[in-house]
């Protein structure tokens, strides 16, 4: 028999993607271990290459010390690549687990049963722990047995389609008449029993010997199964379970019985009253007492109890938290040292508490390097300055899955704009080095052959921006050599060398006048002018000649620029004077003048500068007009084009509260309104223009004002004449087909005379009906309508009708329409509200008049209202005497109509007269009576007879609907004396109060006597039986499946279910039904690790029995490859 294996210990190794790959996959040599990713082996024994021969067993060992492991172990066999031979698990691969509490050493067996040629080939066993992992690789090879052929005798009564048990001898083929050997089956162990009568010194030892890995848990149970059961309660009928699970955000019923439904009982949590909330809803109802806790967080996780004067009722709750998966994975990086890293993780439930790691080490919160931030579902880590020292992998966990991201880092590249140059310099002269970067920030350091240059009096440095620069002033011999500026951090130097001159003067020199020579190309556009776009740079160099050397002097208007660094600044070079602008600004136009001189005399020249710009935003964007879809947009140049001509425009709009700007065009527009289409009806936009000139696109306009394109609707329909007299008309129409977004207001009526063009407004305010009478028209003129819908957008195109309508009154015959249900017998009950509209046509307008049999009708009671097109007769509560023939006459001139209808009003009736026992006769009674004196004006139905016995004076119906006016009582009882009473019946019920019999119908006793048959009880008591066995099952991993048997047995059986021989009551992935007598144990996505041997046991004082069936987990391929990646 194969140990038992509690499968779950392995569950955790096939967790998604929880673990790196290298740590997942492990290669390594058949006898060899090492480390994995940094983390030292685990085994301390593993499988060794075995050569096995065909038939026999095998068994491989692994051991792994768990001192240093903060995690159980778990272990996989596998063989191949991807093959688990977890499932494999039976008559020929049985695998064992064991644990030395005093070593700490965990060990794993594999046998191989009876080995076969198939069983050959690489195998490979993996233990993982946590983060730990390790692997070893082994090898079987099989042999065939070697059997001389001369002693091969047997061969022919060998199996050959044995399977696993070829090679045994068919002995039926020698000897057909052999006795069939009998199996002998081992007697199965009770390990429960062997526990309960054993002493607590020999637990381990028991446990050892039936393979039970989990003895703590095996001992708890055990207590539980040894508990003495609990005194009868006085204050309960049944008591709460021990114990409830419940998801985390569900709702959970905590539910008992009392036995007095008026006690009022207590609930405390963890020995403190709960009071009724929100959360908390405590009800009774009857002997039922029930507390409901809302939504259920981990906070309620508690132990619970119901206190009635000082008795108590206990139970827990636990709450489930759902396992927070990874919903967006973490993303590579790749920066340059400094910049800003953000790695970004997003999780299933918010709130959810994550872990960051980089490469092994946990990530401090307290840390200054790394910043850790939180927002709804996503969770950052932010390294606000990357270094070289950040280079690595960085983790994420959570309690439900990991996921990683790779950050690379590389060194800034220092890129040089402009180096250094060598400089030639007289006595007395400056000498100025500049270099200028591409990084604002470096800064660094000069060296002259060598040494540190410190700053003093002649020896300047500077840093202004991207530009290093230093001066030297009054050069002198010693200043000549090799100048270097070395920037920090860098491995970069830029080098120049200064060269002394020195001048001798042998002869008096020549002088020249000085002289400007101005270049008229580039951006000059005319001799003096010259165009600066606004930002750029503008540096002018000027040649200057002259002798000797003149002075030059560069001045705005009268005010002398003499700064040599700054935005605006002069720069002085061999024949050359410089001067520059950084950043043009529009302040910077202006005019501009350079004079030199020396002792031979002065040059002057002036220059404009130009500052071109782009334009100012365009002014007072607003909308002047819309439409259906559609609306004109207008608006004003700006102020300043910026100097140079406004080309045109672009247009932008968006629906107001959104922030995405559409383009309405492309090409320059050149007009200063727009009308823009396609847009949507009801909807608010907003607009906004920007200038175009020579030099680019203007900031943007302020939005417009809100504005919503709308259309006035379509024309009113089906407009016609409902009426005409002799000053009035009456029209009706339909509201138009198409009313769009800015509704409709109402409706305007304008009539003029037919040929006339002057419309005359026939009501003051619109109108929201869709009929009007237009008053004081003229008598048989010819007039023409029409009728106009009106909303916030306008006026909607007029209805009119095909021809002009001749206003004079047409004569009409009287008629009367009597509703159907009018032509034959109204009839109600007393007391009801009667209103019957009767309609009818005619004009002019009918002259009405009522009747009532005959006569004009002159009851108060009844009321009558009469219009142009009907008539109401109105009663507000109905009597008998409203009955009769009703009659309506209508009158015009000397012609008229009649209608007549004729109203009963019923009641009840009386209750029958004379009501007596006329014959009695054995068990039966006559009974006689006269109708009712009041039918309640409707015709007798049927009479309702009822009996009652003297003693008792209950009564019975004995006959309902009994047309004739008597009736024979029969069955009655010997020696009673009965009463009787009638009730009559009519169309509107029965009457209210019986007519009761004069006398009363004795029947006497007769000597009878009753002898009962004998009865003997059956006695239905057995013991279970299980009339439905358990059918043996394969399922899929990850799909809910049920088991199901039925059974028998009185008194009612105890039903409990085992798996593997443990018990099954508190499993929360287990659940147990019984249904009369038909049970079904519910697996709930079962794991391939759930399967095995379930037994259902039924127990009563009788007896017991048991029903078995084994359950396998199959997992498909493709899941498991996705789960092995």
């Amino acid at each position: 028999m194969p140990e038992p294996v509690e499968p779950e210990h392995a569950a955790a190794a096939n967790e998604g993607d929880s673990a790196p790959a290298d740590l997942r996959h492990c290669k390594m040599g058949s006898n060899c271990t090492k480390e994995v990713a940094g983390l030292a082996g685990l085994f301390l024994e593993y499988p060794q290459d075995t050569v096995a021969t065909a038939g026999t067993e095998i068994t491989f060992i692994a051991k792994v010390d768990s001192t240093t492991l903060t995690r159980k172990p778990t272990i996989k066999w596998l063989k191949g690549k991807w093959m688990d031979l977890g499932s494999k698990a039976g008559k020929h691969m049985q695998f064992k687990e064991t644990y030395d509490r005093n070593t700490k050493i965990y060990t794993w067996e594999m046998k191989v049963i009876k080995v076969v040629p198939a069983d050959a080939g690489g195998y490979r066993c993996e233990v993982i722990s946590k983060d730990k992992c390790d692997s070893c690789a082994f090898e079987i090879s099989v042999e065939a047995v070697h059997v001389e052929e001369k002693k091969d005798a047997m061969a022919a009564f060998r199996r050959t389609d044995a399977g696993e048990d070829d090679g045994d001898l068919d002995f039926s083929a020698l000897l057909k008449a052999t006795k069939k050997k009998k199996v002998v089956e081992e007697p199965q162990v009770d390990v429960w029993e062997i526990l309960k009568n054993a002493q607590p010194s020999e637990y381990e030892k028991i446990a050892f010997e039936y393979g039970i890995t989990d003895l703590r848990g095996l001992l708890k149970r055990l207590k539980k199964m040894k508990t003495v059961e609990p005194k009868h309660s006085d204050a309960f009928l049944k008591r709460l379970e021990a114990a409830y699970t419940v998801d985390k955000g569900k709702k959970i019923v905590l539910s008992l019985e009392v036995v007095d439904p008026n006690v009022q009982v207590k609930w405390l949590k963890n020995g403190q009253e709960i009071k009724t909330s929100a959360k908390y809803i405590m009800e009774q109802s009857g002997n039922v007492r029930t507390l409901t806790i809302n939504k259920c967080s981990l906070a309620d996780d508690a132990a619970y109890e119901c206190v009635i004067d000082g008795e108590k009722c206990f139970t827990e709750v636990f709450v489930k938290e759902p396992p927070v998966t990874i919903t967006k994975l973490l993303d590579d990086y790749h920066v340059v040292v400094g910049e800003r890293v953000e790695f970004e993780v997003e999780v299933s439930v918010e709130g959810a508490h994550v872990n960051w790691m980089f490469e092994d080490k946990d990530l401090c919160r307290d840390s200054s390097k790394h910043r850790f931030k939180k927002d709804g579902l996503k969770h950052m880590l932010i390294i606000q300055e990357a270094s070289l020292e950040d280079i690595g992998m960085y983790w994420c966990f959570t309690n439900g899955g990991r996921t990683k991201g790779e950050l690379e880092v590389e060194e800034k590249e220092l890129e040089v704009l402009q180096s250094i140059a060598d400089l030639t310099v007289k006595a007395e002269d400056i000498a100025v080095f500049k270099c200028e970067v591409s990084d604002e920030k470096v800064t660094g350091k000069w060296f002259k052959d060598g040494v540190e240059v410190i700053a003093s009096d002649r020896f300047k440095m500077t840093h202004i921006g991207r530009i290093h620069r230093l001066t030297i002033g009054s050069v002198k011999p010693e200043d000549a050599g090799d100048y270097t500026f070395v920037p920090e951090g860098y491995a970069l130097s830029l080098s120049a060398k200064l060269n002394f001159l020195e001048i001798k003067i042998d002869y008096v020199p020549r002088q020249d006048p000085p002289k400007i020579h101005l270049d008229t190309t580039g951006n000059m556009v005319s001799q003096n002018t010259i165009i600066v776009v606004a930002g750029n740079k503008l540096r002018l160099d000027v040649e200057i000649s002259g002798e000797p050397a003149p002075t030059v002097v560069w001045s705005r208007g009268d005010t002398p620029i003499t700064a040599t660094e700054g935005r605006v600044r002069t720069e002085a070079r061999k024949d050359l004077s410089c001067f520059v602008i950084e950043g043009a600004e529009r302040e910077d136009e202006g005019n501009y003048t350079i004079v030199v001189t020396n002792p031979a005399g002065e040059d002057k020249a002036m220059l404009f500068v130009k500052i071109v710009d782009v334009p100012d935003s365009p002014e007072n964007v607003k909308c002047t007009s819309v439409g259906e879809d559609c609306a004109t947009i207008v608006w004003e140049p700006p102020k300043f084009d910026g100097g140079a001509p406004i080309k045109g425009y672009l247009m932008e709009r968006k629906k107001k509260g959104s922030h995405r700007w559409t383009k309405l065009n492309f090409d320059v527009y050149e007009g200063t309104s727009y009308e823009a289409k396609r847009m949507i009806e009801g909807v608010l936009y907003e607009m906004r223009v920007f200038a175009v000139n020579g030099i680019g696109i203007s900031q943007p306009s302020l939005n417009s004002k809100p504005f919503m394109p709308i259309a006035p609707t379509s024309e009113p329909i089906a407009l016609k004449v409902h009426d005409v007299t002799d000053s009035t008309c009456v029209l009706k129409w339909l509201a138009p087909e198409k009313v769009g977004a800015g509704g409709l207001d109402g409706y305007i009526i304008e009539y003029c005379k037919d040929g006339a063009t002057d419309w005359v407004l026939a009501n003051d305010e619109v109108v929201d009906r869709q009929s009007y009478t237009v008053r004081n028209l003229p008598v048989g003129e010819k007039i023409n309508f029409r009728v106009v819908a009106v909303n916030i957008a306008g006026r909607s195109p007029p209805a009119t009708l095909n021809q002009a309508v001749t206003i004079r009154e047409i004569m009409e015959l009287p008629k009367i329409r009597l509703p159907r249900y009018l032509r034959q017998k109204y009839i109600r009950r007393v007391g009801d509200k009667i209103n019957l509209t009767i309609p009818f046509q005619g004009k002019p307008r009918p002259n009405v008049q009522w009747y009532k049999d005959g006569a004009e009708l002159a009851d108060t009671t009844v009321s009558i209202r009469n219009s142009n097109v009907d008539s109401i007769l109105f009663i507000r509560s109905a009597e008998r005497s409203h009955s009769g023939k009703y009659e309506l006459v209508l009158h015009i001139e000397n012609m008229e109509a009649r209608a007549t209808l004729e109203m009963r009003v019923v009641e009840t009736p009386g209750p029958p007269v004379d009501v007596k026992v006329t014959d009695v006769w054995g068990f039966n009674a006559a009974l006689e009576w006269q109708p009712p004196k009041d039918d309640g004006n409707a015709e007798i139905t049927g009479y309702t007879i009822q009996k009652a016995d003297k003693k008792t004076k209950e009564w019975f119906t004995i006959y309902e609907h009994n047309r004739r006016p008597n009736c024979t009582a029969s069955d009655l009882v010997m020696g009673n004396e009965y009463m009787f009473r009638v009730y009559s019946e009519n169309l509107v019920g029965k009457s209210e109060e019986p007519g009761i019999s004069k006398n009363t119908a004795v029947i006497p006793k007769i000597g009878l006597q009753y002898n009962p048959a004998l009865f003997k009880e059956k006695d239905m008591q057995c013991p279970p039986k299980f009339t439905q066995p358990l059918i043996d099952r394969s399922v899929v991993a990850g799909y809910s499946t049920a088991i199901s048997c039925a059974v028998s047995g009185v008194p009612r059986p105890k039903i409990n279910w085992f798996r593997n021989r443990l018990p099954l009551d508190e499993n929360p992935s287990f659940l147990m039904q019984n249904n009369q007598g038909v049970l079904t144990l519910n697996i709930r996505k079962p794991s391939q690790y759930d399967g095995g041997k379930f037994t259902c046991k039924a127990v009563n004082p009788l007896g017991q029995d048991v029903a078995e069936c084994t359950v396998s987990v199959r997992v498909l391929k493709d899941d498991k490859d996705d789960k092995d990646e």
